[in-house]
């Protein structure tokens, strides 16, 4: 992890292990500042309040920290000097004893274990795509969003790993495996407000390799929660991620070293980011969503409700510069890119999908060129994220979103042409896409958030058919009332598709049957919030998704057919 030497008693090191475990006066500097690091997070509640309550053996720790330095310093203060000529031990601590510095060791230590900073790394080739021709890896794995890279489809799932970043933390993005590392999210809600984590595990084992929690260490700003899923460039060197979730304000762009979880730069917003980053090249394109507050859900700034609607940004991602902004009302939804053009949807007071060139302004200058391409009104809030499907730009739109449902629910499909924003043809639904919609060949699922089946209102999974203008081919209904505001994981002949209360089925995609249903949940602890809403994804033949309090979790099977 990104994590810098500290000496606080939430912070072990094993470089500080014989500093610690001397005996003797060599004892009494570490004792000492593990009491006033214990007594300095006094005073910050917040951070107390975190640590006991991931930790609950932190409180019984310190007492026994406080008791034990209270014997030790007055043992210290009352042992005999070694005889002189009696032998003594070749340790830190030892020679801590005899006279040495202790802070010179400590901040020998610091050097050791410091790490270049990113900014005065050489970087090869920053525009050029990976030379072995790789592409990166977005929200889903690809822009059809099928979350499945083409591998081995299992049945008769079983767990292989579990992961748990935090006991209290949910799992509310989607995963991303690059390299045999699966990396993720995990976010704490809580009355004080969100926090969240990055960690990259071994995709075998579940191994956590790092974790990342702090986006300024020297200021002490920790990482708010996460609903962006992160991004890995085609070279497989960096993650970048949007942080923040829908009432967080003051949220940057983070781009963290894939090997480490160390921190290359970060983009600030007065705004979060929501939205999943877009990779081509050397740029990366997100969207910094609106604040709504009120009945008429205007975005939060003065008295009036006036404040910052929102917008589209580039940043160059060998040396973290924003290259432009262009303003659309609350971008929440994913973006997509494709030969140098972005796809983006508008949502809450936006109600329209844009194609912008995604060239610095000095480019689109020297060639006379315009950013925006075409805008076209949607009929609700473009909320979901973009799919593109050959010369198609599929997009979800509706009147409700993750938390409430609108008085008279509607929502719609748009397909758009994407060299012209002409309308191709639309699907009328009951309720929003607010998941992407996954496409594998000529075929389309999608996430309906809500549907009446026999007086009551439930998530569905409907599949269409590309090939004739969105004709509905069939839909599964979630048998318990959940909502489906996930994205599904679709192969051309299995569907994995989640519910908000946490269930996930794997059907046929030739007919929606159900084959099988996995809780992801953790036994006990049934998710209260609804927010099972992590898009799985499927490579390699295992299936890795998050749940609200199940943690992350991989399955195996045995292949299907």
């Amino acid at each position: 992890m990104f994590d810098s030497f500290s000496l606080s008693p939430f912070d072990f090191n094993l470089g500080v292990v014989p500093v610690l475990v001397n005996t003797g006066a060599a004892a009494l500097p570490a004792i000492m500042a593990a009491m006033v690091s214990a007594v300095a997070i006094l005073f910050k509640p917040r951070e107390l309040w975190r640590a006991c309550r991931r930790h609950p053996w932190i409180p019984a720790l310190i007492a026994v920290l406080a008791v034990g330095g209270y014997f030790g310093v007055t043992w210290a203060m009352n042992a005999e000097e070694p005889k002189a000529g009696s032998p003594r031990r070749e340790s830190a601590g030892t020679m801590l004893a005899g006279g040495g510095d202790w802070s010179q060791v400590a901040l020998e230590i610091i050097r050791a274990e410091a790490r270049q900073p990113a900014a005065e790394r050489p970087v090869e080739d920053p525009v050029a795509v990976a030379r072995d021709g790789r592409q990166p890896l977005v929200f889903r794995l690809n822009q059809q969003r099928s979350g499945y890279d083409g591998g081995p489809m299992p049945v008769g799932l079983q767990l292989a790993w579990e992961y748990y970043a935090d006991d209290f933390a949910s799992n509310l993005s989607s995963p991303l495996k690059a390299d045999g590392r699966v990396f993720g999210t995990a976010t704490i809600i809580d009355p004080t407000g969100t926090f969240g984590m990055i960690f990259a595990l071994d995709a075998e084992t579940g191994q956590e390799l790092w974790l990342a929690e702090m986006v300024d260490e020297a200021a002490d700003r920790e990482m708010k929660g996460f609903f962006s899923s992160p991004a890995i460039t085609a070279d497989g060197r960096h993650l970048i991620i949007g942080q923040g979730l829908h009432d967080d304000d003051n949220c940057e762009l983070l781009c963290l070293e894939a090997e480490t979880g160390e921190l290359a730069w970060k983009v600030p917003t007065p705004l979060h980011i929501e939205s999943s980053p877009a990779i081509e090249g050397d740029i990366v394109v997100a969207g910094a969503g609106a604040i709504e507050v009120g009945p008429e859900r205007r975005p939060r700034g003065d008295p009036e409700g006036r404040g910052h609607p929102g917008y589209l940004f580039a940043v160059r991602i060998s040396t973290g510069e924003e290259l432009w902004r262009y303003q659309i009302n609350d971008p929440e939804g994913s973006p997509a890119i494709r030969d140098g053009v972005v796809y983006a949807g508008a949502g809450v007071n936006g109600n329209q999908a844009v194609a912008l060139r995604i060239e610095p302004d000095e480019i689109l200058a020297e060639r006379g060129q315009e950013r925006l391409i075409w805008q076209v009104d949607t009929p609700y809030p473009a909320v979901g994220a973009v799919t593109l499907a050959d010369d198609l730009v599929l997009i979800g739109c509706g009147n409700s979103d993750y938390v409430f449902t609108a008085p008279e629910p509607a929502g719609v499909i748009l397909a758009l042409d994407a060299a012209s924003g002409e309308e191709r043809w639309r699907i009328e639904l009951d309720d929003s896409v607010l998941g992407p919609i996954a496409v594998k060949g000529q075929t389309a699922v999608a996430p309906v958030r809500t549907a009446v089946v026999d007086g009551r209102r439930r998530g569905q999974i409907a599949a269409f058919d590309l090939n004739e203008q969105g004709r509905e081919l069939w839909r599964y209904t979630f048998p318990r009332g959940g909502m489906a505001l996930a994205g599904p994981v679709f192969t051309g002949a299995l569907v994995y598709a989640v519910s908000n209360d946490g269930y996930m089925a794997v059907l046929d995609a030739a007919n929606g049957e159900l084959i099988e249903e996995h809780y992801l949940n953790q036994p006990g602890r049934p998710g209260e919030m609804g927010l099972s809403i992590s898009s799985p994804i499927l490579v390699d033949g295992r299936l890795v998704v998050g749940s609200e309090t199940g943690g992350l979790r991989a399955f195996e099977g045995s292949e299907y057919r």
